[in-house]
């Protein structure tokens, strides 16, 4: 049994995540650079995404075949979206003026070094609600595939379903094609996955040799709170929202368990979207309401991103002494609503979408001050993805469920025989139809 239990890819990543966690501790130097083990796999990720959200997607808008059914979904998700989103921003606010944990520190703006921060500035600086809405349309067809834009993916890829469902014979031509495409890409991303131990293991092993765990003991109030307050989310606001639409969360988290291990062993939600894209088909979810629902929530809907910045936000206030007032906090909320849909996808846009928003306070929080988080940050993207890719999970779920294109017996049969021991080569070819 236990040989078995090797071959399963859920144990390699924890073993792979406890080895890179011990070689890190104690050869530092070696595993800060057993970073491009990370980045290999993360990049070998992002090379399938464009295509398998492009086609899903595609694929799903031409079996439904009512472009105002499709409409109506997107509408439906994003009104979701930000309805959650928000949640995420206030509970992340309550929590951060309740435990203070920048309280006590009695930093001033001259103890800071704005070297640590000088590069998440400039891109600060650019990053605009002009710069980001035309940021979505890309130079061409083929660039926003090129540039790895999941937002540019999505435009392409609803601008192409509108198209085919037009084009007659053409159009069904093109669909085979896509749907037998998408068999072949989800082969690519079961041999991609093969790696996913490498990925894990470069990624611990670089976190703790670079930083050590004695930056954990240095800001660990922070980082309780801000893992603290994404259970409390995902356990109190999304366990609602999961037994209103009828499911059981923990039953759904069990399903996804493999899942959520890659995403906390990365510390990337894109490590688990081509994989997820599968798990809610399984777990009785239409593909077309997966296809649209699931990547937007990865731009639209990144709930731990959320209570991240807005935690980290009035942390670095307490701990400069600042003292922000109810239209200050008010004013961080709405500025939050806008930039934080803008940090998917962007290496560093975590912090870059933070130092943008404490510029919105008219100067009162110093920039410099996110250097006080720079080197935590890396321990607190294992919260914040796996509460984005959980949330983004539920959402799908929901809005399914919604639509009534959710198979509430097939997915009662998926969490109880569970994920089974890997993923499919391909998507279930059956999903597809069952929307025609």
């Amino acid at each position: 049994m236990w040989r078995g239990a090797y071959r399963n890819l859920y144990v390699q990543v924890l073993i792979a995540v406890a080895i890179g966690i011990t070689l890190g501790h104690y050869e530092p130097q070696l595993g800060a650079q057993m970073k491009p083990f990370a980045d290999g796999f993360i990049n070998l990720v992002k090379m399938v995404i464009g295509p398998v959200i492009f086609v899903t997607i595609v694929v799903g808008m031409a079996h439904m075949g009512d472009l105002r059914h499709s409409g109506r979904i997107g509408v439906k998700a994003l009104i979701y979206f930000e309805v959650l989103t928000t949640l995420a921003l206030v509970i992340g606010l309550i929590v951060a003026n309740v435990a203070q944990p920048g309280a006590g520190m009695t930093l001033q703006p001259g103890d800071l070094d704005p070297k640590k921060t000088a590069d998440y500035v400039a891109a600060a600086k650019e990053q605009t609600l002009a710069a980001f809405l035309l940021g979505i349309i890309p130079k061409s067809l083929i660039s926003a595939f090129v540039d790895n834009n999941l937002l540019q993916v999505l435009l392409v890829a609803v601008l192409f379903g509108i198209a085919m469902t037009h084009s007659g014979s053409a159009g069904r031509r093109v669909l085979d094609l896509l749907e037998e495409l998408s068999q072949v890409l989800f082969k690519i991303v079961a041999i991609v996955m093969r790696a996913a131990p490498i990925g894990a293991f470069g990624a611990m092993a670089f976190a703790i040799g670079k930083f050590g765990l004695g930056m954990l003991v240095s800001l660990g109030w922070l980082l309780l709170c801000v893992y603290a307050t994404c259970f409390v989310f995902v356990f109190g606001v999304l366990n609602v929202v999961a037994y209103w639409s009828g499911f059981s969360l923990w039953q759904f988290l069990v399903f996804i368990r493999r899942e959520i291990v890659l995403v906390a062993g990365t510390s990337s939600s894109e490590s688990a979207l081509p994989r997820l894209l599968v798990r809610l088909e399984q777990a009785g979810c239409d593909r077309s309401v997966v296809g649209l629902v699931l990547p937007t929530g990865y731009s639209f809907n990144l709930d731990g991103t959320c209570i991240y910045l807005t935690m980290a936000a009035i942390f670095i206030a307490q701990a400069v002494g600042v003292s922000l007032t109810l239209h200050d906090e008010l004013v961080l909320l709405g500025v939050l609503l806008l930039t934080s849909k803008g940090a998917a996808g962007v290496t560093g846009a975590g912090l870059t979408t933070l130092i943008a928003t404490l510029g919105a306070l008219s100067g009162k929080v110093p920039v410099e001050g996110v250097a006080l988080v720079v080197g935590v940050d890396r321990f607190m993207s294992e919260a914040r993805a796996v509460t984005n890719v959980i949330g983004n999970g539920v959402a799908t779920m929901v809005i399914a469920r919604w639509e009534g294109l959710r198979d509430d017996a097939k997915m009662r049969a998926a969490f109880a025989a569970g994920p089974g021991d890997d993923l499919p080569a391909a998507a279930p070819a059956a999903a597809g139809a069952a929307s025609t």
